[in-house]
């Protein structure tokens, strides 16, 4: 029974939740799915001094690398953006709420600090730092000449399965990040993150850039081949996933095509984050070929349907 309870967090097909304090009104006139956060934020860290000059990575282990005082900078600006985008857009300002989850690497931490001057203590809920959305591992000191011909060789071998020698591959991040949205969705179904059913709750998760594309790719079940055409976002960049009004989240709601668009989405994954903006939760997408259609080159068809059809074809011939 646990397990059928963490596959169906992992997938995220909640109607309601079980507590009986929490049901809702099925009329979707009135918002069926109230209990969940009505956004979810992928926050990508500031500049780092990793980032300015990957020699900082030979003398400083990878989780102690610095913000720049340009990274600093973004990440106050960042937080100014993210203040204005949830209050100017939440129809009870005065109601709404956020928990921050955050990698434990310096960087992270540093731009949560930067993000957090532009939030009133009263609108923090509380902050959890999370070692599953921790940048992906590379190894320990890297020398600079051995880790270009390694980032070559990871080009060649592809960036999902590629494995860095003593570190991590994607595929590792990926396993880490389903875990963590078991954990996530456990809290959100126990109600450790909302206490005050009038509050709009924002969930901003403070990470890196791959770390956010593997959770993006999770989320919304992309494949392989969809997450290596994914851009990396810029520093301090981030992410809107927003609660459409039948309970499934989108990108679209927020985001314009062309943002979507230059961050490696294909016109299909528009158009699936689209069709979510209005998708009642559970529902299927079956215009997704990624869904079903791309697995199969050929399919056959069912002979009981293909009788049937020849039968409706006779009988309109003979009439």
């Amino acid at each position: 029974m646990q397990q059928e309870q963490q596959e169906v967090h992992q997938h995220h097909h909640y109607h309601h939740f079980h507590h009986g304090q929490n049901m809702i009104n099925n009329d979707h006139s009135h918002h069926p799915y109230k209990f969940l956060p009505k956004r979810i934020i992928l926050v990508r860290h500031g500049e780092s001094e990793g980032n300015l000059d990957t020699a900082a990575y030979t003398t400083t282990p990878d989780n102690k690398i610095p913000l720049t005082p340009s990274g600093l900078s973004q990440a106050e600006t960042a937080g100014i953006h993210l203040h204005n985008l949830i209050s100017e857009s939440n129809n009870h300002a005065q109601n709404w709420r956020v928990y921050f989850y955050v990698s434990p690497y310096q960087r992270t931490l540093s731009t949560l600090r930067g993000i957090g001057r532009s939030f009133e203590r009263e609108r923090i809920i509380g902050v959890r730092e999370e070692c599953r959305i921790r940048e992906q591992d590379f190894g320990n000191f890297q020398v600079k000449e051995r880790m270009k011909v390694i980032k070559e060789t990871r080009e060649r071998f592809g960036r999902f399965f590629y494995r860095f020698p003593e570190g991590e591959s994607a595929a590792d991040v990926f396993d880490r990040v389903s875990s963590f949205l078991e954990s996530l969705w456990r809290d959100i179904d126990m109600n450790r993150l909302q206490k005050d059913p009038s509050s709009d709750l924002n969930l901003i998760i403070i990470s890196h850039g791959l770390t956010c594309r593997v959770f993006l790719m999770k989320w919304f079940k992309w494949t392989v081949d969809q997450f290596e055409r994914l851009n990396n976002p810029g520093n301090c960049e981030y992410r809107v996933m927003e609660l459409g009004d039948g309970g499934e989240y989108s990108l679209a709601i927020h985001h314009t095509d062309e943002e979507m668009q230059e961050w490696g989405l294909s016109p299909e994954m528009i158009a699936d984050q689209k069709w979510r903006v209005h998708a009642h939760r559970g529902d299927w997408n079956e215009s997704c070929s990624w869904y079903f259609d791309s697995f199969f080159d050929h399919l056959k068809l069912d002979s009981n349907k293909e009788s049937d059809d020849k039968a409706d074809d006779c009988s309109s011939v003979c009439e």
